[in-house]
């Protein structure tokens, strides 16, 4: 009876210890089962997806931009860039030097490049990191960096002088341009230039897509898509408060929002504010003709603040204030901007038939 007992009790002990092993066991593997499914979780696997997933849609997107716009010009390895540009017409040089974000179309589809080609030598570059040109991470790409290139670029090209037009960023380089190799730069236009450092807020944000690892994310993600979400409204700001001209349906919005142009774009973005603080002592220093345009409705920079004061510095300066005209002036006013680059010219030639101008050294 003993016996039996003891082993009824050990018996019914080790089922007790199996039952509560398997109950452990089970609120383990529940346990493991919630964590898998909570919220968190589930948001994260989520958000993952839709990265991977808008990443494929932004790598087809770009695909399809590049077969739509092959490129039209030629291409120069200057010091192992590869930079692409277009030439058109004949007569004297002429050098135009587009904005941030942007690329040769845009001078294209404004009108521009055929106007000016009927009595110019038009040449058009995608500056680095647009369109098709390379933008090396090894190189700080500021407007010093892109002058020297653009000019050992027009010294392969066999261009010993030319009038230098550069749009918005484009115009800081043409000033470097005029600064670094004035021997290059007969006369220079600005159309909507930013050149004096002030509290710019949008610096900020726009420079996201710049920064390392976050930026790099950000870029084959999520800033395609938003751009394009935003465009109309982009565009909105850069020709208002005049109505986008039907003429810029052709540019090519896909690529200008592929990955490796946003991130040229937000460094230009980070690089506008130490690049005009660099600047803003050495524009006295410009001797060759200059004609400066803008339109008097900017919404993205402050004409009195930048152009008109820019005027008042540099005493062979001329400035068209271009009434109900936004940012986009070379799009907006083509007349205006054509009138400004023979202006230009014209100051140019009788300049160097009246005075031999003695260049300024280039300096960094």
């Amino acid at each position: 009876m003993l016996r039996c007992t003891m082993l009824d009790w050990e018996a019914l002990n080790g089922s007790d210890m199996r039952m509560g092993i398997v109950r452990t066991v089970r609120k383990s593997t529940a346990r493991s089962s919630r964590s898998w499914t909570s919220p968190l979780v589930l948001a994260t696997f989520a958000a993952a997806g839709a990265l991977a997933a808008s990443a494929v849609i932004n790598r087809q997107a770009t695909q399809k931009a590049e077969r739509d716009n092959p490129p039209t010009g030629r291409f120069l390895d200057i010091e192992g860039v590869r930079l692409h540009y277009v030439e058109r017409g004949t007569g004297e040089p002429l050098v135009l030097l587009h904005g941030n974000g942007s690329m040769i179309q845009d001078f294209e589809t404004s009108g521009l490049v055929e106007l000016a080609a009927r009595t110019y030598r038009v040449i058009v570059f995608d500056r680095p990191g647009y369109g098709y040109s390379e933008r090396p991470r090894s190189t700080v790409w500021t407007a010093d960096a892109q002058a020297d290139l653009i000019h050992a670029a027009l010294q392969r090209i066999g261009v010993k002088q030319a009038t230098v037009l550069g749009h918005s960023w484009g115009a800081s380089v043409a000033v470097a341009l005029g600064l670094r190799h004035p021997e290059m730069v007969g006369s220079l236009v600005l159309a909507s230039g930013y050149y004096y450092p002030t509290l710019r807020a949008d610096v900020v944000t726009a420079s996201g897509p710049a920064v390392p690892i976050l930026g790099d994310l950000m870029r084959y993600t999520v800033s395609p898509l938003l751009g394009r979400m935003m465009w109309p409204l982009l565009l909105r700001k850069l020709f208002g408060p005049s109505p986008t001209p039907t003429k810029f349906d052709g540019f090519p919005v896909g690529m200008a929002l592929r990955p490796s142009q946003i991130r040229a774009g937000a460094a230009e973005s980070a690089l506008l504010l130490p690049d005009a603080f660099a600047a803003r002592a050495k524009y006295v220093r410009l001797k060759m003709p200059v004609a400066i345009i803008a339109g008097e409705e900017d919404r993205i920079v402050d004409i009195d603040r930048q152009s008109q004061r820019l005027h008042d510095e540099i005493a062979q300066s001329t400035f068209d204030r271009v009434p109900g005209v936004g940012h986009m002036v070379h799009q907006s006013a083509t007349e205006r901007v054509m009138a400004a680059i023979d202006l230009a010219s014209e100051k140019q030639t009788r300049t160097a038939s009246t005075d031999k101008v003695v260049p300024f050294a280039a300096k960094g």
